[in-house]
C-alpha cells in the first residue's frame, strides 16, 4: 500500500519535480593538481541526479561559477556537462503562463530556452547570479549571460537599479499545479537591506486566483548577520511566500525550516563544494528534489557522493594544563606530536567512511585549529605538512594558528591593529570583506590619518571592485570622481581661497554625502560605471591595433608614428590574438565602435594618440562659479531579530498553504505586523503510512490579513 502510494505521487501529472542546488562554485582551485576537478565532477553528479529522477527542471540559486571571469577551461566544461545531461528529446511537461519579455527582459532571446526552436531542451536549466558571478563591466554581463545567449540556461532575476525593485515572477503550470517561481540575483546587502526597510522592494502576484498558486522565492544574500545591516532578515520578506531556497550561505541546512513569524518555509541548500576550512563546510552536502502539487510540497533530501570528505577538530593548550607547560623549553615539541595524533586520528576515520563510498576521492580535507592563548609558541607548520603530503589534499594548510588577545586601551601613539577586526578568525568560518576592513580601519585610525575628501563607504567599494572584480581603474576613477564632485561644491559655495575655509567647506560636504547614503550609493556606481568604461575601450582600442586586421610585414615609411607599433609579444600583451579574434567576430556582427576614428586597412594603419587626461586641482576651483545647491539626507535605523533553527533531518516534510487577500496584486514587502495575524500550523496524517518518505502531508487552510 505505501508503495502505491509513493507511485502514485511521483508519476502524478500535477506534480512538479524540481532539483534545488545552489553554490556549485565551478572552477574553485581548477589551478589544484589534487583538487582541480572536484567542482566539475560534482556538478556532473547534480546534473545526473536531475536526469535519473527525470525532473521537470532545475533551479540553481546562484554562484555556478567561482570567478566573476571564468576560465576557458571552466566555461567549456560547464557547457560540456550541460550539453551532456540537459540537452535531448525528453518532453517538457509545463508551461510558462507569464510575459517572458519581462522574466527575460535582460536576455537577447527574451522566451524559456525549451521553447526555442532552435534547440532541443530536455531538462530547462533556471538560475539567479551569485555575488561571485554577478554581472559587471560596461555592459553588465556575467558568465550566466554567456550560457543563456547559448540557450542552456534561464537566467532570470536580474535588477539593475539602485532605486526600486520589481520582482515579477516566472508563472509556470503543470497539470493543476500552478507555480509563481520569483527570483533575485546577489545585491550588495547593506543596498538591499535598505531598500527593503525604505519599501522600495515590490512582489509582484498575480491579479487572478492568486490563492492556488505556489508562491517559491530563490535568493543569493547573507543569511547570518554580518553586522547591522550586512545581512537580509528573514522578517523583511512577503508572507504570501510559501518556500524560500537561500543561496549563498554555504553550510547545508537543506530541509525546510519553519519561520513562525512569517510563517513561511526557508530551505539552505549550501554549496557542492568546500570552499573554506571552516565547521559550516564540514557537515555533509545535499542537494534537495522538491515536489510539488497544488499547494503541498515535499524536499528530499539527496546526499552527494563525489563531495572531498572534509574533517575539522580543534585544540585550546591552555585546556591541558597536565600536558603542556609554557616554561618548558621543550613543550612546543610536546604539542607538535599532540597535533599530529589529532590529524592521525581524523585520517583513520576519513580511511574507514572511505570504504563505504567507492566515488569519494582518496585524499580528504584535514584542518587542525590550534588556539595558543596562554604563553604557548606555534610549531613550524611547514615541517609539520610534510608528514602528510601525501595523504591529504591540503598539505599547505592542515595546521591554522590563532589565538585570543586582550586589547588594552593606550592612548597617544597608537597603532591599528587588525587583530580586534577579526575576533577568532575560523571559529566561526565568518568571512571578513575587504569593503567592511577598509571602512574599519578609517574608522579607528589616527585623526591625522583619516580620509578627509573622500568617504569610507566609496573607498571600501572600489577597493572591493580592484579585488574581487579586477577592476583595476576602480580606485583612480573613484578619487578622480569624488574630486570632481567637491571642486563642483566649492564653486557653487563661492568659497574664499583660504586653506582654513576650504578644509571647512570640504568637511561640511563630506559629512553631508556620508548622511545622503542614497546618493553616495550613486556615486560609488557612476564612478565604477566609468571604471568599466575604460576598460572596454582599452579592449576595443586593443582589438583595433591587433596584428590580426593589419599586414606588418610591409616597411613603415619615414613618416610613420614610430611611437605606435603592433607587436606580436608573448604572453597577455594588448592587442594578443585572442583579443583581436573575439572582437573581429564582434564587428562582423554589425557591432559599432563609438568614440574613435580609425581607419584600418591591409597594407597600413597609424592608431590614434589619445592625449592624457588632465586633473584639476582644487585650487583650479575658484576660477569659476555656479549656483547654490542643497543637499539633503535622511538615514533610517531598523532592527530585526532572526529564528535561528539548526534542524538537520535526513528527510523533511514540509507543506504550506495559504489564502491571501485578493485585493492586491502589487505589494511591497514590509515587515508584518503580527497583529491580526492568524497562525499556519501543519497538520501530519495519523496512518500507518506516516514514515513513506514521499507522503504528501495535509495543510491547514489559513487567511493572512493584506496592508
Amino acid at each position: 500500500k505505501c508503495m502505491n502510494h509513493e507511485h502514485q505521487f511521483r508519476d502524478n501529472e500535477s506534480t512538479f519535480k524540481i532539483l534545488i542546488a545552489t553554490d556549485i562554485h565551478l572552477g574553485y582551485m581548477e589551478k589544484d593538481a589534487i583538487r582541480g576537478n572536484d567542482t566539475f565532477v560534482t556538478f556532473d553528479e547534480i546534473l545526473q541526479i536531475a536526469q535519473d529522477n527525470e525532473v521537470d527542471f532545475i533551479l540553481l540559486g546562484g554562484d555556478l561559477f567561482h570567478d566573476n571571469k571564468p576560465s576557458r577551461k571552466t566555461v567549456h566544461s560547464c557547457i560540456e556537462l550541460l550539453r551532456k545531461h540537459c540537452m535531448g528529446d525528453h518532453p517538457i511537461e509545463f508551461e510558462i503562463l507569464s510575459d517572458q519579455s519581462v522574466n527575460f527582459g535582460f536576455s537577447k532571446f527574451p522566451w524559456v530556452n525549451y521553447q526555442d526552436l532552435n534547440l532541443n531542451i530536455s531538462i530547462p536549466v533556471f538560475s539567479v547570479h551569485g555575488n561571485h558571478d554577478d554581472p559587471t563591466g560596461a555592459d553588465s554581463l556575467c558568465a550566466l549571460d554567456i550560457l543563456s545567449c547559448a540557450g542552456l540556461v534561464n537566467h532570470f532575476g536580474r535588477s539593475m537599479s539602485v532605486e526600486k525593485i520589481d520582482i515579477s515572477p516566472i508563472l509556470m503550470q503543470k497539470g493543476k499545479t500552478k507555480i509563481a517561481l520569483y527570483g533575485l540575483g546577489s545585491i550588495p546587502d547593506e543596498r538591499l537591506y535598505r531598500m527593503f526597510v525604505n519599501k522600495q522592494v515590490t512582489m509582484l502576484r498575480p491579479k487572478e486566483d492568486d490563492e492556488s498558486w505556489f508562491n517559491l522565492f530563490v535568493l543569493h544574500q547573507n543569511r547570518s548577520k554580518h553586522g547591522a545591516t550586512n545581512y537580509i532578515p528573514e522578517q523583511f520578506l512577503d508572507d504570501f511566500i510559501d518556500l524560500v531556497i537561500w543561496g549563498h550561505e554555504h553550510e547545508c541546512k537543506i530541509a525546510p525550516t519553519r519561520n513562525e513569524q512569517q510563517l513561511f518555509y526557508v530551505s539552505q541548500p549550501g554549496s557542492s563544494v568546500v570552499t573554506s576550512l571552516s565547521p559550516g563546510e564540514a557537515i555533509k552536502k545535499h542537494v534537495g528534489l522538491l515536489r510539488i502539487k497544488g499547494k503541498k510540497m515535499n524536499m528530499q533530501k539527496i546526499p552527494l557522493q563525489t563531495v572531498r570528505r572534509f574533517y575539522v577538530d580543534d585544540v585550546v593548550l591552555s585546556d591541558h594544563p597536565d600536558l603542556f607547560n609554557p616554561e618548558n623549553p621543550k613543550v612546543t615539541q610536546k604539542i607538535e606530536g599532540f597535533c599530529t595524533e589529532r590529524v592521525e586520528t581524523m585520517l583513520e576515520t576519513a580511511e574507514r567512511e572511505c570504504l563505504d563510498n567507492s566515488k569519494q576521492p582518496d585524499k580528504p580535507l584535514i584542518r587542525l585549529r590550534v588556539d595558543y592563548s596562554g604563553g604557548f609558541e606555534p610549531f613550524s607548520t611547514l615541517r609539520f605538512s610534510q608528514k602528510f603530503v601525501n595523504r591529504v589534499a591540503n598539505p599547505k594548510d592542515i595546521i591554522h594558528f590563532f589565538r585570543h588577545r586582550e586589547q588594552k586601551d593606550r592612548k597617544g601613539d597608537e597603532q591599528i591593529n587588525f587583530d580586534k577586526f577579526v575576533t577568532c578568525p575560523a571559529a566561526d568560518g565568518m568571512t571578513l570583506r575587504v569593503e567592511d576592513l577598509v571602512k574599519q580601519y578609517f574608522e579607528t585610525t589616527e585623526k591625522n590619518v583619516q580620509l578627509s575628501l573622500l568617504t569610507e563607504r566609496g573607498m571600501g567599494e572600489a577597493v572591493q571592485e580592484f579585488v574581487d572584480k579586477e577592476e583595476k581603474d576602480a580606485i583612480e576613477e573613484l578619487v578622480k570622481f569624488q574630486l570632481e564632485k567637491t571642486q563642483k561644491f566649492l564653486k557653487e559655495r563661492h568659497t574664499d581661497a583660504l586653506e582654513e575655509k576650504i578644509d571647512e567647506e570640504v568637511r561640511h560636504f563630506r559629512e553631508s554625502r556620508q548622511k545622503n547614503t542614497a546618493e553616495e550609493d550613486e556615486e560609488v556606481r557612476e564612478a565604477m560605471n566609468r571604471a568599466r568604461a575604460n576598460r572596454s575601450e582599452e579592449e576595443r582600442v586593443c582589438f583595433v591595433i591587433s596584428d590580426d586586421e593589419m599586414d606588418i610585414s610591409e616597411p613603415r615609411g619615414e613618416d610613420s608614428d614610430s611611437s605606435v607599433v603592433p607587436s606580436r609579444g608573448r604572453g597577455r600583451a594588448r592587442g594578443g590574438r585572442g583579443q583581436s579574434a573575439a572582437a573581429r567576430g564582434t564587428s562582423r556582427r554589425g557591432r559599432v565602435i563609438s568614440n574613435i576614428q580609425t581607419s584600418v586597412s591591409s597594407r597600413s594603419y597609424k592608431a590614434p594618440v589619445v592625449p592624457p587626461a588632465k586633473n584639476m586641482s582644487i585650487m583650479d576651483a575658484f576660477k569659476s562659479s555656479s549656483r547654490h545647491p542643497s543637499r539633503t539626507g535622511t538615514t533610517k535605523n531598523y532592527a530585526e531579530v532572526i529564528v535561528d533553527d539548526d534542524s538537520d533531518m535526513e528527510e523533511e516534510d514540509s507543506f504550506c498553504s495559504s489564502k491571501v487577500d485578493q485585493r492586491y496584486s502589487k505589494r511591497p514587502s514590509s515587515k508584518r505586523s503580527s497583529q491580526g495575524q492568524i497562525s499556519r500550523g501543519v497538520h501530519f496524517d495519523n496512518n500507518d503510512d506516516s514514515d513513506d518518505e514521499y507522503l504528501f502531508l495535509n495543510s491547514l487552510a489559513l487567511t493572512r490579513n493584506g496592508y
